[in-house]
């Protein structure tokens, strides 16, 4: 199996360090986010991923060439000229995954002790387009799932908007883990161009087809987006 690694965002909310760093260099007990990353990868048997890169995409080329990939087989989407958010870093880097039946896509700025071999397994029996890592916790904006675990919708706790795919009684949100399990299927016939969002894409396939949520409440998560996180994911992560 494969994995793909969203490496190329801003990280607007690590300032100053993204002021001359990309935020996959974060350290966590000196190690990097990047690092730590392909590091659990790794342990669930992937060891080959790509990482799309823009934000001083450079910094993170060199750090994975001299350390000769962590110990994976590492390459590079270039996405300097255009940040194309998650659907279509996802997009530009279909190629990658072309003869896999599944394949793993996380945010590099997220640690977590998830046991992703079980949600893969999950996943393969489900037989779903898209298996995504859920929590029970505060978010400002969350997922909506039928009593199944079918993904249904989206909601921004903070404006009240809803996107609703499924209109279904008593819906559950969830907060998105940036950790997802996706069938090949998910890169037939891909509806949208250039930036994009992932939730997007998520949305408009589970009108028609089975997008299902891996509840984890419980695991240890961290968004590592703020400088007070670090610590944190210091004491979480050691």
């Amino acid at each position: 199996m494969k994995a793909m690694l969203f490496a190329a965002g801003l990280g607007t909310r690590l300032k100053p360090f993204t002021d001359h760093y990309p935020k996959a260099l974060v350290e966590v007990n000196n190690k990097t986010l990047l690092e730590h990353n392909i590091r659990y990868l790794q342990r669930f048997g992937i060891y080959e991923v790509i990482v799309n890169v823009h934000h001083f995409a450079s910094k993170i080329e060199d750090i994975l060439f001299e350390n000769d990939g962590f110990g994976s087989d590492v390459i590079f989407s270039d996405e300097r000229n255009e940040l194309l958010e998650t659907g279509g870093g996802l997009k530009k880097a279909a190629f990658f995954f072309s003869n896999e039946a599944d394949f793993v896509v996380m945010n590099v700025d997220i640690l977590t002790n998830l046991d992703l071999g079980k949600m893969i397994s999950a996943h393969n029996e489900s037989n779903a387009f898209g298996t995504l890592a859920v929590m029970k916790r505060e978010s400002s904006r969350q997922l909506l799932f039928n009593g199944n675990m079918h993904l249904c919708g989206w909601i921004n706790n903070k404006t009240n908007e809803e996107r609703i795919s499924r209109r279904e009684p008593n819906l559950q949100p969830f907060a998105f883990s940036g950790i997802q399990v996706l069938s090949q299927k998910v890169l037939t016939d891909i509806p949208f161009q250039g930036k994009f969002s992932l939730i997007d894409l998520y949305l408009h396939l589970a009108k028609n087809n089975t997008i299902i949520g891996y509840d984890h409440s419980g695991n240890l998560f961290i968004d590592v987006g703020k400088p007070e996180s670090i610590e944190k994911a210091e004491y979480l992560f050691q």
